[in-house]
């Protein structure tokens, strides 16, 4: 394991994880900060509250994509015999949390971002996207139900390392990988905490999928 390019991989996946799409977007397209509107965060969420649906797409798409791509750079560092094949998940876990920390703390905004929900899922699928295809869908019916993004979030983050644990077909011989599913699920419950808050207080915004649903 040379040690030079995996510090220039984890400097690249944080500026990758930095790079605010929602806040760069809106302000480039729309003439509007994100960051005063709605929840005034600069994630993919309020993108869609403030800017609209294809907007909100966009960014969400821009968001997973820096997580898959720099999660993906364990290979590129693998493929140069940088790291060993025992070392890749390792990598891409390093990696990747990298990138969503930068999300989270984003170099451009002085540290302050979004809440990494979109990163964490580009992560999720560079590392096991039938799991993470799962986690997807744990995410839309729980959002049909529940009407709450932040709580779709918490679940489907929870359900990444208890497929990993409980489901045959998806159990892994890589101990750390389970370790940092709850880990990260830790995560988003503490970006969600007020969000938690208000879902308890009864005051968190409801997203509406489907149009024809009244809302309260």
């Amino acid at each position: 394991m040379i040690i030079a390019p995996l510090i220039i991989a984890v400097i690249l996946a944080y500026l990758l994880g930095s790079i605010p799409t929602a806040v760069w977007l809106g302000r480039s397209m729309y003439g509007i900060d994100v960051r005063e509107h709605g929840s005034g965060n600069s994630g993919a969420t309020n993108t869609f509250r403030v800017l609209g649906k294809r907007a909100g797409i966009i960014v969400m798409l821009a968001d997973i994509i820096k997580g898959m791509v720099a999660t993906s750079i364990a290979i590129l560092l693998f493929r140069l015999n940088f790291i060993e094949e025992q070392n890749l998940v390792t990598a891409k876990l390093i990696l990747g949390v990298v990138a969503v920390k930068g999300h989270i703390f984003s170099a451009f905004l002085n540290f302050k971002g979004g809440k990494g929900v979109a990163t964490l899922l580009g992560m999720m699928i560079a590392i096991h996207y039938e799991v993470a295809l799962l986690c997807i869908v744990v995410f839309i019916i729980t959002l049909l139900i529940s009407k709450y993004v932040s709580l779709a979030s918490i679940i489907s983050a929870l359900a990444f390392p208890t497929f990993l644990l409980f489901i045959p077909r998806f159990q892994t011989n890589e101990p750390l990988l389970i370790i940092f599913g709850f880990f990260l699920f830790i995560v988003i419950v503490w970006t969600h905490n007020k969000n938690i808050k208000r879902i308890a207080d009864g005051e968190e915004n409801k997203t509406y999928i489907i149009k024809s649903q009244k809302k309260d």
